[in-house]
């Protein structure tokens, strides 16, 4: 990767490292008991709103079938309203066979878990303090009094006025290699059609082969994509970091060369693994 690259994403993360955190006058040293009471004010919150989600029936999603639609701009317009202007809406039969599973199910469930839902979350918190800690800048980490309030979401003054200037500084890199990047793909040669065959943004890759062709077959479930398979002819592997197989495509830059191709991808796995290959042309199917 020229722009895209692994330092680029991980600065992208370093954007926003002030949203949610809330000035406490306490913040500025170590304290257990503040953290307690923060921690089970936080937890209270989550415990209520866990069980309100456990306890929310589904019965409300039947209400949309038979509901009568009305055209946009006739519901805001000022003109009458006529029959052509409205449809009822007939909920699928696999949608609503989901949704009365989803009813049986709820009908029969246990008392909701609080215990469970408290321990779940002291996981959840632990793992969270260990990346707060991990993935900060370390300079920030080092000014921090008790990385665990930190993490609940509280901060002294200084120290939020010090990150909301970080992630403005951060956001301003992140923008300009964004713009050089947008230049630099502007002026490829490179048709539309040709940059659609590589939007695999969120697509796991389940198998890469390479050979006389590079073939790469997706599950496209959580992305933007129903091709699941990508094939790069007449290769010529620049670079292949392990992991690809099982990592989620994040980015991909493509350019022109004489021949054909150069496809950059960077992947979401661990060590974030990326792939250059050269190609004479890159083919796509729906298998």
């Amino acid at each position: 990767m020229r722009y895209l690259t692994k330092e680029w994403y991980e600065l992208c993360q370093q954007t926003h490292l002030h949203f949610g955190l809330r000035v406490h006058n306490g913040a500025n040293e170590s304290d257990e008991n503040l953290f307690l009471r923060l921690y089970k004010r936080k937890e209270k919150a989550h415990v209520k709103q866990e069980r309100e989600l456990y306890n929310l029936d589904p019965r409300f999603m039947l209400e949309h079938d038979g509901q009568v639609l009305t055209r946009l701009d006739k519901a805001f317009g000022e003109e009458e309203v006529t029959e052509e202007d409205q449809i009822v809406y007939h909920m699928p039969p696999e949608e609503r066979a989901h949704i009365e599973k989803l009813i049986a199910e709820y009908d029969v469930r246990p008392p909701f878990d609080e215990k469970k839902c408290k321990e779940e979350y002291k996981e959840s918190m632990e793992s969270s303090f260990q990346y707060k800690a991990e993935h900060l800048p370390q300079e920030i980490v080092e000014q921090i009094a008790d990385i665990r309030v930190f993490t609940l979401g509280y901060c002294t003054r200084k120290m939020l006025q010090q990150l909301k200037k970080q992630s403005a500084h951060n956001w301003r890199r992140v923008e300009h290699t964004s713009k050089e990047f947008r230049e630099v793909m502007m002026a490829q040669d490179i048709s539309d059609e040709i940059h659609s065959r590589v939007q695999y943004h969120d697509c796991t890759i389940t198998e890469l082969l390479t050979g006389d062709e590079v073939v790469i077959r997706f599950d496209t479930r959580g992305g933007f994509t129903n091709i699941n398979k990508l094939t790069l002819v007449a290769p010529e592997i620049i670079k292949q970091d392990g992991g690809i197989v099982g990592s989620y495509w994040l980015y991909q830059e493509l350019y022109r060369i004489d021949n054909g191709y150069e496809l950059h991808v960077l992947f979401d796995g661990e060590n974030m693994p990326e792939l250059i290959v050269r190609c004479a042309d890159i083919l796509v199917e729906v298998e």
